[in-house]
């Protein structure tokens, strides 16, 4: 076994290497552009170069795109866009709850990210919902979109935007807008899909004569029930953006947030109903396989009593008594068979009238 002093030292040359093989933070650039008065500028950007320009003219603002950043390149963009330590951290870490925390100069919207995963059948899968989040940072002269996980649902909300620079003109505030909307918009698309699964569920449940695999209902409440914990924190934030006076939302952005939080609220009420509807299918499975088992006790006990008769006169007669009816008969042995089977069938006919068989 390695001694201490020997782990440390490896672990110190580790992170000396790492230090050495650090990656500029533009390959965890997706795009970066200035925007003035809602149109972008001509040219190609680095982050140093796009709020340098922003801030010597005055003007516009600059729209930066991250996919999973290393601390080492947050930190480089943290230094040029001034941004509190605790944000590079978020940003960094991943998994954060969904959260909306104001600093000095700047907002922060912290969102759970939802993907529907495709699939011909719940028992060839392992997952229903592929999770992620997206961080936006919000600042007078900047937004900065921070993604961590396979979420594609962004894509094309900047060209959307480019599209109407009516909308841009509005500041940074309408991308923090724009992100939340399509995010709550995947909530929406998975809550579908989701639906789609309960009712085939459903139709599998309640089909007469159809074996219940309970463990594929346990399975989607499980799903579900992370669904709902991705979902649910965001009400607070999008309440707060649609309500209070932040400085960096102008009011018109305010509006829009409302209907952000009408959807959310939508989606919210979707996914109870679906809880609602598989705790109902927990309780109908367990009820089907509760009678299931009774009809099964039913069938053994029958068959246990047709068997008790024969091996009860068969236990009288071979305890070897010297006198013992029947036993110096010629027809005896037969008659005692005939009794055993006389009396199995009219007790198989009896459990079959009262359909115990």
């Amino acid at each position: 076994m390695p001694s201490i002093r020997r782990r440390r030292a490896e672990t110190a040359a580790s992170s000396t290497l790492h230090s050495r093989l650090t990656v500029p933070t533009e390959r965890a650039v997706v795009d970066c552009g200035v925007y003035v008065d809602g149109v972008r500028e001509p040219g190609r950007f680095t982050h140093q170069a796009a709020i340098r320009r922003v801030r010597e003219t005055g003007r516009g603002f600059v729209w930066i795109g991250l996919h999973a950043p290393d601390p080492h390149q947050m930190e480089s963009l943290s230094t040029e866009f001034g941004l509190h330590e605790l944000i590079t951290e978020d940003a960094t870490n991943g998994r954060q709850r969904p959260k909306l925390e104001a600093y000095d100069d700047s907002l922060v919207l912290n969102m759970s990210t939802v993907s529907y995963l495709p699939h011909e059948s719940m028992t060839e899968v392992s997952d229903i919902v592929s999770t992620g989040e997206v961080l936006v940072v919000l600042g007078r002269d900047f937004v900065v979109t921070v993604r961590h996980g396979d979420f594609t649902g962004l894509a094309g909300i900047r060209e959307e935007l480019e599209r109407a620079p009516e909308r841009l003109v509005h500041g940074p505030a309408t991308v923090m807008h724009a992100v939340a909307d399509r995010v709550v918009d995947s909530y929406l698309e998975v809550a579908e899909g989701m639906s789609r699964d309960v009712d085939e569920l459903e139709s599998v449940v309640f089909a007469p004569r159809t074996q219940v695999d309970i463990e594929l209902i346990y399975f989607l409440k499980r799903e579900l029930l992370e669904l709902k914990h991705d979902i649910a924190p965001l009400a607070l934030p999008l309440r707060r953006l649609s309500v209070e006076h932040l400085g960096l939302i102008p009011r018109e952005i305010r509006h829009y947030f409302r209907d952000v939080q009408d959807h959310h609220s939508r989606v919210t009420a979707e996914v109870t109903t679906l809880d609602e509807r598989i705790s109902s299918l927990v309780s109908a499975a367990v009820a089907i396989v509760g009678v299931q088992q009774n009809i099964d006790m039913r069938r053994i006990s029958a068959w246990v009593a047709i068997a008790a008769v024969p091996t009860m006169i068969a236990g009288i007669y071979g305890m070897n008594f010297a006198h013992m009816p029947e036993l110096e008969s010629e027809y005896g042995y037969f008659l005692v068979l005939g009794l055993m089977v006389t009396v199995c069938v009219g007790l198989f006919l009896l459990f079959r009238k009262n359909r115990w068989l």
